[in-house]
């Protein structure tokens, strides 16, 4: 599993992932700064990677295509320095590195952490 870190989380999450043992690439290295999301998905999904960002638009994207990949994992807090969430984004990469490659939404916060499995269906 590879992580694809989005355009707004600093690129020093790379270094921090790599001393985890977590393969991790920032979006600038890859593409556009200026690409829509829509594109950073289409290129995580055909080059196998999941999605590390702090924009609410990757679940929206999910949710409307139905998509069942990429994988997105989502920092919701206010904080999204290393030292503030670092440790509880590992953790959480670590307990659900299987529902990951399968297909998942992870959302983490600073007390918890929820998933959802893909593809997101509307309910009722």
């Amino acid at each position: 599993m590879r992580l694809l870190i989005d355009m707004n989380l600093s690129p020093r999450w790379v270094d921090l992932f790599a001393s985890a043992g977590i393969g991790a690439a920032h979006w600038t290295t890859l593409g556009a700064a200026t690409a829509p999301d829509a594109a950073i998905m289409k290129y995580a999904c055909e080059n196998d990677y999941v999605v590390l960002t702090h924009d609410l638009d990757f679940s929206a994207i999910l949710a409307a295509t139905g998509g069942g990949k990429p994988s997105v994992i989502q920092i919701r807090a206010e904080d999204i320095s290393l030292g503030a969430i670092g440790t509880q984004v590992i953790a959480a990469i670590r307990q659900t590195v299987s529902e990951l490659e399968a297909g998942a939404l992870i959302t983490i916060e600073p007390t918890r952490m929820r998933m959802r499995l893909l593809p997101l269906l509307s309910r009722p």
